[in-house]
């Protein structure tokens, strides 16, 4: 008897925790200003979430009871991070939680990210803490292909919020690559490296075809993702900084039909025409970037020069050699406005267009009905230096109330 009182007991304190879980997926989120990046902003603007998604937008909507109220100044969705490290990269900048780079080869497209990720990686909170709910983050450049990059939420959950473990295979032209191999020192030889290996490609996706499955090649993972990326089930993801190297990526991309975006970038002000015409989007460096190597010539006034030619340009955080090793993207963009780009462009830039480049613009990115319930919450306009971030929801879930 007293074990059946006890499994009872059981139930019911599980059943009120569910109904607890339950009561918080309920939110609504008031904002002075809410800016959905679907529309015009509005004014006194509320946001009803349910069980992690976006229930409703608009003007001074109704909030049913029971729903957990939050405020502020400014809304924003969460902010969008289309290429970094973090997870694969730590925040102290040591050997130890440094996962992005491998250096035993040139060529290393099968490189998962998902297999070097760290979701406790305290960078993480860094970054979320800023606002950045989702990241499309691996291996870093460095290498003609460095690896895989992977697309997942910076909330708590680690893994569960997981959304494709391979988004993007990611390529580094320019000489710098010699830094790291003892081949290809050159850019010229690099490219010839990347023509033979994806040559190799094309062959082995047509001997893979062979619907007689005893010609068929044994399996090998750095042609299979390679021939993936030749079909274009993953975009190629190449940095190029260097007007030089720009132009070689543009002539990869062409020579194979590669569904490319262009990386870095920091001499692509000398061809918005080139790259307007390819119609490439650019995932640019970070406003602030230290400018020396193959940097040098890079330009605060860049990514308001892509915006009004009419090109697709997302701000990233970059891959920093000091702790806490990346930057912040809202701040990256607020630097961004003073040099040029529109307020709307800015926001944009790290929200609504890195979504479309990484795939996921029908979940994250805006504030619309049926959308992921990502939120940032602000004290003052985003862009101006005295503001700060105070509450990020994440799936509907607070996951930061500290104002940074």
């Amino acid at each position: 008897m007293k074990k059946h009182i006890k499994l009872g007991a059981a139930i019911l304190a599980g059943a009120a925790i569910l109904g607890g879980q339950q009561a918080m997926a309920q939110v609504a989120v008031k904002g002075e200003t809410v800016y959905t990046m679907a529309g015009a902003p509005i004014k006194n603007g509320v946001v009803l979430l349910k069980d992690g998604k976006i229930e409703a937008v608009g003007a001074n909507l109704s909030i049913p009871q029971n729903y957990k109220v939050y405020s502020a100044k400014v809304v924003t969705p969460g902010l969008v991070d289309a290429h970094t490290s973090v997870g694969l990269a730590g925040i102290y900048n040591i050997p130890a939680d440094q996962q992005q780079l491998e250096k035993t080869a040139p060529i290393q497209p099968e490189l998962r990210a998902i297999d070097a990720y760290n979701p406790k990686e305290e960078l993480l909170d860094w970054v979320r803490s800023h606002g950045v709910t989702t990241i499309n983050t691996g291996h870093g450049p460095g290498a003609l292909i460095s690896g895989q990059t992977m697309t997942i939420k910076t909330a708590p959950e680690g893994f569960a919020t997981l959304i494709d473990t391979t988004k993007m295979i990611t390529f580094t032209l320019g000489a710098s690559v010699g830094d790291n191999y003892n081949s290809p020192k050159t850019s010229a030889k690099g490219m010839a490296m990347l023509r033979t290996e994806l040559q190799a490609a094309q062959v082995y996706a047509k001997k893979a075809a062979n619907p007689d499955a005893s010609k068929r090649p044994d399996r090998n993972l750095k042609m299979e993702y390679l021939k993936d990326v030749l079909a274009g089930k993953y975009k190629a993801l190449i940095t190029a900084n260097k007007a030089n190297d720009i132009m070689a990526a543009l002539r990869l991309a062409k020579e194979f039909n590669l569904d490319m975006v262009l990386d870095g970038a920091a001499e692509s002000y000398l061809l918005v025409d080139e790259i307007k015409a390819a119609g490439i989007p650019v995932i640019l460096h970070p406003t602030m970037a230290r400018s020396y190597g193959e940097n040098k010539n890079l330009s605060f006034e860049t990514a308001g020069i892509l915006a009004s030619a009419g090109i697709p340009v997302a701000i990233q955080s970059g891959f920093e050699a000091y702790v806490p090793r990346a930057r912040v993207i809202l701040f990256e963009a607020g630097v961004a406005v003073a040099n040029g780009m529109l307020p709307d462009q800015a926001l944009a830039a790290i929200t609504t267009t890195p979504a479309k480049i990484i795939g996921l613009e029908k979940r994250v990115g805006a504030l619309a009905k049926g959308m992921d319930g990502d939120l940032v919450l602000f004290d003052g306009d985003p862009f101006e230096y005295t503001s700060h971030v105070c509450t990020v929801l994440i799936n509907g879930k607070v996951v930061s109330e500290e104002c940074k």
